[in-house]
């Protein structure tokens, strides 16, 4: 897949359908952008849990805060990576090991991590890379 651009139906079809978000590299400070994309995602009405072991155990706007993906209450159905494109290569692993296998992986804007891509489209999973879910919900009008 060419990662340098998406159709407007490939994220639209990313987005759509049921299911749990899980915002990896959450932050508890306002002022970043991790934490703004997660209080958009639960004001839009998405189901969204955070990930980060330095805050785990907290609740942020109502929504629960776990350390690692398989933590999570539900099955994910995407994986939001708020990580460097270097760690984001060890975030799509965990998400492709057993409980978790999302429907997609999406990586913030400016994180790209081909390698990692590739593994995870091998088993079946979207990706999304160099996007913030956040103006994409917004431009689709999802």
């Amino acid at each position: 897949m060419d990662h340098n651009s998406y159709s407007d139906e490939y994220l639209r079809d990313v987005l759509a359908g049921e299911g749990l978000i899980a915002l990896v590299g959450l932050s508890s400070n306002h002022e970043r952008d991790s934490h703004r994309v997660f209080l958009d995602l639960l004001r839009r009405g998405y189901r969204v849990v955070g990930i980060n072991p330095g805050i785990a155990g907290q609740n942020i706007s109502g929504a629960q805060v776990y350390a690692q993906l398989a933590d999570a209450p539900a099955p994910i159905a995407i994986v939001n990576v708020f990580r460097n494109s270097e760690a984001a290569g060890a975030v799509i692993d965990e998400a492709l090991a057993p409980p978790v296998l999302p429907r997609a992986i999406w990586l913030q804007l400016g994180v790209r991590n081909n390698e990692a891509a590739a593994r995870a489209e091998s088993r079946g999973v979207k990706v999304v890379m160099d996007r913030c879910i956040k103006i994409e919900i917004a431009r689709l009008s999802l």
